[in-house]
Protein backbone atom coordinates (compact mmCIF):
# COMPACT_ATOMS: atom_id res chain seq x y z
CA UNK A 1 0.00 0.00 0.00
CA UNK A 2 1.31 3.51 -0.60
CA UNK A 3 2.68 5.19 2.05
CA UNK A 4 0.64 8.45 2.92
CA UNK A 5 2.27 11.54 2.39
CA UNK A 6 4.57 12.69 4.94
CA UNK A 7 4.33 16.71 4.18
CA UNK A 8 0.76 16.20 4.86
CA UNK A 9 -0.22 17.58 9.09
CA UNK A 10 -3.19 14.96 8.57
CA UNK A 11 -3.54 12.14 5.58
CA UNK A 12 -6.01 9.49 5.55
CA UNK A 13 -7.15 6.59 3.76
CA UNK A 14 -10.01 4.28 3.83
CA UNK A 15 -11.10 5.47 7.36
CA UNK A 16 -14.02 3.42 8.13
CA UNK A 17 -16.03 3.31 11.43
CA UNK A 18 -19.23 2.15 12.58
CA UNK A 19 -21.97 2.23 15.60
CA UNK A 20 -23.22 -1.15 15.32
CA UNK A 21 -24.23 -2.25 11.99
CA UNK A 22 -24.11 1.48 11.00
CA UNK A 23 -21.53 2.90 9.31
CA UNK A 24 -20.67 6.84 10.58
CA UNK A 25 -17.47 7.35 8.32
CA UNK A 26 -17.30 4.93 5.17
CA UNK A 27 -14.15 4.32 3.26
CA UNK A 28 -12.56 7.70 3.48
CA UNK A 29 -9.55 9.49 2.05
CA UNK A 30 -8.68 12.72 3.11
CA UNK A 31 -5.29 15.00 2.59
CA UNK A 32 -5.51 18.34 4.45
CA UNK A 33 -2.59 20.89 3.44
CA UNK A 34 -0.05 22.25 5.91
CA UNK A 35 -0.33 26.34 6.87
CA UNK A 36 -3.69 25.99 6.23
CA UNK A 37 -7.43 27.13 7.72
CA UNK A 38 -9.25 23.61 6.62
CA UNK A 39 -12.88 22.94 7.50
CA UNK A 40 -15.15 19.43 7.69
CA UNK A 41 -18.65 20.40 7.20
CA UNK A 42 -21.66 18.06 6.26
CA UNK A 43 -25.18 17.68 7.66
CA UNK A 44 -25.77 16.88 11.14
CA UNK A 45 -25.23 12.88 11.57
CA UNK A 46 -22.84 13.14 8.62
CA UNK A 47 -19.91 12.00 10.60
CA UNK A 48 -17.74 14.83 10.86
CA UNK A 49 -16.95 14.77 14.76
CA UNK A 50 -16.33 11.06 14.37
CA UNK A 51 -14.47 11.27 11.06
CA UNK A 52 -12.03 13.88 13.94
CA UNK A 53 -11.75 11.35 16.83
CA UNK A 54 -11.45 8.53 14.53
CA UNK A 55 -7.93 9.95 13.32
CA UNK A 56 -6.74 10.73 17.13
CA UNK A 57 -7.81 7.01 17.76
CA UNK A 58 -10.35 8.01 20.70
CA UNK A 59 -12.97 6.40 18.64
CA UNK A 60 -12.04 2.85 17.25
CA UNK A 61 -11.76 3.24 13.44
CA UNK A 62 -13.46 -0.56 11.59
CA UNK A 63 -10.36 -0.12 9.31
CA UNK A 64 -8.26 2.29 7.19
CA UNK A 65 -4.49 4.15 7.98
CA UNK A 66 -4.01 7.81 9.43
CA UNK A 67 -1.14 9.80 9.28
CA UNK A 68 0.15 12.85 11.13
CA UNK A 69 3.02 14.58 9.53
CA UNK A 70 3.86 11.06 8.51
CA UNK A 71 3.22 9.40 11.46
CA UNK A 72 0.70 7.45 13.65
CA UNK A 73 -0.59 9.47 16.46
CA UNK A 74 1.05 7.55 19.02
CA UNK A 75 4.50 9.16 17.27
CA UNK A 76 3.20 12.48 16.03
CA UNK A 77 0.87 13.21 19.43
CA UNK A 78 3.37 16.03 21.24
CA UNK A 79 3.05 17.83 17.48
CA UNK A 80 -0.91 17.87 17.52
CA UNK A 81 -3.56 19.70 20.01
CA UNK A 82 -7.07 18.62 20.22
CA UNK A 83 -10.05 20.94 21.23
CA UNK A 84 -13.19 19.03 21.95
CA UNK A 85 -17.14 19.51 21.98
CA UNK A 86 -17.47 22.15 24.91
CA UNK A 87 -20.50 20.23 25.59
CA UNK A 88 -18.38 16.92 26.08
CA UNK A 89 -16.29 18.67 29.01
CA UNK A 90 -17.31 18.52 32.81
CA UNK A 91 -17.14 21.92 34.05
CA UNK A 92 -18.39 21.04 37.06
CA UNK A 93 -14.47 19.78 37.82
CA UNK A 94 -12.73 22.15 40.71
CA UNK A 95 -10.30 23.37 38.69
CA UNK A 96 -9.01 27.12 37.96
CA UNK A 97 -8.85 28.85 34.31
CA UNK A 98 -5.25 28.85 34.39
CA UNK A 99 -4.69 24.87 35.87
CA UNK A 100 -6.56 24.07 32.89
CA UNK A 101 -3.81 26.23 30.16
CA UNK A 102 -1.75 23.99 32.52
CA UNK A 103 -2.73 20.80 31.52
CA UNK A 104 -1.58 21.58 27.74
CA UNK A 105 1.91 22.06 29.33
CA UNK A 106 2.49 18.34 31.24
CA UNK A 107 3.57 16.79 27.79
CA UNK A 108 6.65 18.56 28.20
CA UNK A 109 7.09 18.52 31.85
CA UNK A 110 6.63 14.31 31.86
CA UNK A 111 4.49 12.43 33.90
CA UNK A 112 6.17 13.37 37.59
CA UNK A 113 7.73 16.69 36.49
CA UNK A 114 7.18 20.53 37.83
CA UNK A 115 6.05 23.02 35.72
CA UNK A 116 8.70 25.97 36.10
CA UNK A 117 7.80 29.51 36.72
CA UNK A 118 8.44 30.26 33.07
CA UNK A 119 5.76 27.35 31.97
CA UNK A 120 3.23 29.73 34.05
CA UNK A 121 4.18 33.11 32.10
CA UNK A 122 3.75 30.88 29.09
CA UNK A 123 0.37 29.63 30.10
CA UNK A 124 -0.38 33.58 30.92
CA UNK A 125 0.65 34.63 27.40
CA UNK A 126 -1.79 31.86 26.26
CA UNK A 127 -4.50 33.02 27.86
CA UNK A 128 -3.40 36.92 27.15
CA UNK A 129 -4.02 35.82 23.12
CA UNK A 130 -7.27 34.66 23.84
CA UNK A 131 -8.20 37.59 25.70
CA UNK A 132 -8.78 36.15 29.06
CA UNK A 133 -5.73 36.61 31.27
CA UNK A 134 -7.74 38.49 33.49
CA UNK A 135 -9.73 35.09 34.39
CA UNK A 136 -6.87 32.89 35.53
CA UNK A 137 -7.72 32.54 39.12
CA UNK A 138 -11.42 31.89 37.99
CA UNK A 139 -13.46 28.41 39.00
CA UNK A 140 -13.90 27.28 35.01
CA UNK A 141 -17.57 26.54 35.89
CA UNK A 142 -17.81 30.12 36.66
CA UNK A 143 -17.09 31.21 33.12
CA UNK A 144 -19.40 31.90 29.96
CA UNK A 145 -19.80 29.19 27.54
CA UNK A 146 -17.73 31.52 25.22
CA UNK A 147 -15.06 32.10 27.84
CA UNK A 148 -14.90 28.57 28.15
CA UNK A 149 -14.08 28.11 24.91
CA UNK A 150 -11.30 30.53 24.95
CA UNK A 151 -9.87 29.23 27.89
CA UNK A 152 -9.59 25.28 25.87
CA UNK A 153 -8.41 27.08 23.18
CA UNK A 154 -6.14 28.55 25.36
CA UNK A 155 -5.09 25.43 26.80
CA UNK A 156 -4.11 23.55 23.02
CA UNK A 157 -2.01 27.01 22.38
CA UNK A 158 0.21 26.34 25.86
CA UNK A 159 0.98 22.85 23.83
CA UNK A 160 2.97 24.42 21.24
CA UNK A 161 1.53 22.25 18.23
CA UNK A 162 1.80 22.06 14.62
CA UNK A 163 -1.69 21.02 13.94
CA UNK A 164 -4.39 21.92 16.34
CA UNK A 165 -7.63 19.74 15.77
CA UNK A 166 -10.88 21.98 16.95
CA UNK A 167 -14.59 20.34 17.06
CA UNK A 168 -17.44 22.69 16.67
CA UNK A 169 -15.01 25.61 18.13
CA UNK A 170 -17.99 27.90 17.18
CA UNK A 171 -21.07 26.36 18.99
CA UNK A 172 -22.72 28.39 20.98
CA UNK A 173 -20.14 31.14 21.62
CA UNK A 174 -21.36 35.01 21.06
CA UNK A 175 -20.04 37.27 18.23
CA UNK A 176 -16.87 38.44 20.00
CA UNK A 177 -15.99 35.05 21.24
CA UNK A 178 -15.97 33.64 17.32
CA UNK A 179 -13.68 37.04 16.18
CA UNK A 180 -11.70 36.83 19.11
CA UNK A 181 -10.92 32.53 17.89
CA UNK A 182 -10.53 33.25 14.60
CA UNK A 183 -8.05 35.73 15.10
CA UNK A 184 -5.91 33.13 16.44
CA UNK A 185 -6.61 31.01 14.06
CA UNK A 186 -5.35 33.10 11.66
CA UNK A 187 -2.26 33.93 13.67
CA UNK A 188 -1.46 30.32 13.86
CA UNK A 189 -1.93 29.88 10.03
CA UNK A 190 0.72 32.67 9.55
CA UNK A 191 2.75 31.03 12.01
CA UNK A 192 2.82 28.05 9.20
CA UNK A 193 0.49 25.76 11.28
CA UNK A 194 -2.30 24.17 10.69
CA UNK A 195 -5.92 24.28 11.75
CA UNK A 196 -8.72 21.89 10.84
CA UNK A 197 -12.01 22.55 12.27
CA UNK A 198 -15.37 21.11 12.48
CA UNK A 199 -17.78 23.46 11.15
CA UNK A 200 -21.62 23.74 11.35
CA UNK A 201 -22.12 27.31 9.89
CA UNK A 202 -22.29 27.38 6.31
CA UNK A 203 -22.07 31.33 5.94
CA UNK A 204 -18.50 31.93 7.17
CA UNK A 205 -16.98 28.83 5.73
CA UNK A 206 -15.69 31.03 2.38
CA UNK A 207 -14.69 33.89 5.11
CA UNK A 208 -12.89 31.68 7.80
CA UNK A 209 -11.39 29.04 5.80
CA UNK A 210 -8.94 28.21 2.91
CA UNK A 211 -9.55 24.28 2.07
CA UNK A 212 -12.73 22.33 2.74
CA UNK A 213 -13.74 18.45 3.30
CA UNK A 214 -17.29 17.57 2.62
CA UNK A 215 -18.37 14.60 4.50
CA UNK A 216 -21.61 12.79 4.63
CA UNK A 217 -20.83 9.01 5.93
CA UNK A 218 -18.95 9.40 2.61
CA UNK A 219 -16.44 11.45 0.84
CA UNK A 220 -18.36 14.51 -0.86
CA UNK A 221 -15.01 16.80 -1.75
CA UNK A 222 -12.16 18.26 -0.91
CA UNK A 223 -9.66 20.86 -2.25
CA UNK A 224 -9.46 24.69 -1.77
CA UNK A 225 -12.91 26.60 -0.63
CA UNK A 226 -12.95 28.57 -3.97
CA UNK A 227 -13.12 25.76 -6.35
CA UNK A 228 -14.72 23.31 -3.80
CA UNK A 229 -17.31 24.86 -1.49
CA UNK A 230 -20.05 24.86 -5.23
CA UNK A 231 -23.46 24.44 -5.14
CA UNK A 232 -22.64 21.17 -6.33
CA UNK A 233 -20.76 19.85 -3.65
CA UNK A 234 -22.84 21.00 -1.10
CA UNK A 235 -26.23 19.74 -2.67
CA UNK A 236 -24.43 16.34 -2.94
CA UNK A 237 -23.53 16.65 0.63
CA UNK A 238 -26.97 17.35 2.46
CA UNK A 239 -28.71 14.97 0.54
CA UNK A 240 -30.11 16.98 -2.33
CA UNK A 241 -31.74 19.61 0.08
CA UNK A 242 -30.22 22.54 -0.56
CA UNK A 243 -31.35 23.85 -4.26
CA UNK A 244 -30.18 27.38 -4.90
CA UNK A 245 -27.98 28.42 -7.09
CA UNK A 246 -24.59 29.76 -4.83
CA UNK A 247 -23.34 28.49 -2.14
CA UNK A 248 -24.32 32.06 -0.17
CA UNK A 249 -27.71 31.58 -1.47
CA UNK A 250 -27.97 28.10 0.37
CA UNK A 251 -27.16 28.79 3.66
CA UNK A 252 -31.10 28.52 4.84
CA UNK A 253 -31.57 25.34 3.43
CA UNK A 254 -28.67 23.89 5.24
CA UNK A 255 -29.76 25.04 8.48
Amino acid sequence: MTPLPHHSPLAVHGLSVTYGDKPAVRAVDANFPRAALSAIIGPNGAGKSTFLKACLGIVAPLSGEVAFFGQPIAQARARVAYVPQRASVDWDFPTTVLDVVQMGQYRRAGLWGRLSGAARTQAMGCLERVGMAEFASRQIGQLSGGQQQRVFLARALAQEAELYLLDEPFAGVDAATEHAIMDVLRGLRAEGKSVIAVHHDLATVEDYFDHVFLINVDRIAEGPVKTTFTAQNLNAAYGGRLVASTPTTLIQAAE
